[in-house]
């Protein structure tokens, strides 16, 4: 489970997260969405413990952010935007190190590492240096050492960029079957990525909530489309108003 208490990061003049608050529950794929610099990055930095907020906290897997950010560690599985990969390893023993980092002894790390080849489809690739992977496939790398350790936490950060057409497909086909079970956060600009994975969304612009539902109440919201609704409270004005308005409403 994640819960978010108004956290609030400032870099300078910039609010990037301004007081957000969500909570997300196990068997839940959350669509963290916004407009590129809405502050989505900064969120997830916060929740993984790359990044401290200047004010609020949350808890991650049950471990606050704040008192225990090696049990948060621990416990989730965390993807960057740009999933920082040694690319003179190969695939395997990158894979083998990451194991060795998070602890997972010898005998666990082999079904490990075949578990995430698998998932990942990353088989014809094991002894490959990282170097010479397309763009997707080193996505695809990303993913694997995130799901290692089999945490029961995801949060990733645009987890489909740069892949083609087939390979967001296996990749949105395994966020779905893992999000039956574990607590999923999946940051993203793209609106398709909600409809095809997520089972709630929350909107954010500006660093501040807007609007959280399912995407079918959402949709409901902009008359049928989520892009009209995206639109009508992330540009401009509509933000503001949005804004004043989830507070009303507890949403914020």
């Amino acid at each position: 489970m994640i819960q978010v208490d108004r956290i609030t990061k400032r870099f300078g003049a910039i609010t990037a997260a301004d007081e957000i608050s969500f909570e997300v529950q196990p068997g839940e794929v959350l669509g963290f969405l916004g407009p590129n610099g809405a502050g989505k990055s900064t969120t997830m930095k916060i929740l993984t413990c790359f990044l401290k907020p200047d004010s609020g906290t949350a808890t991650v897997g049950g471990c606050d952010i704040l008192r225990d950010p090696i049990g948060v560690r621990q416990r989730v599985g965390y993807v960057p935007e740009n999933a920082p990969l040694y690319d003179d390893m190969t695939v395997g023993a990158f894979l083998k190190f990451i194991c060795e980092v998070r602890g997972i002894d010898a005998g666990q790390a082999k079904t490990a590492i075949e578990r995430v080849m698998h998932e990942c489809a990353l088989e014809g690739v094991y002894h490959q240096a990282i170097e010479t992977l397309s763009k997707g496939y080193k996505r695809r790398v990303g993913l694997a050492q995130a799901f290692l350790h089999d945490p029961q936490t995801l949060i990733l950060d645009e987890p489909t960029d740069g892949l083609d057409p087939n390979q967001k497909h296996d990749v949105r086909e395994m966020i779905r079957r893992m999000g039956k079970e574990k607590c999923i956060v999946i940051s993203t600009h793209i609106l398709e990525e909600v409809d095809a994975v997520c089972s709630r969304a929350v909107i954010i612009a500006k660093g501040k909530v807007l609007a959280d539902g399912t995407p079918e109440e959402l949709r409901a919201r902009g008359g049928g489309r989520l892009e009209d609704y995206f639109r009508q409270i992330t540009v401009g004005g509509g933000a503001s108003a949005a804004a004043a308005g989830s507070e009303k409403e507890g949403v914020a």
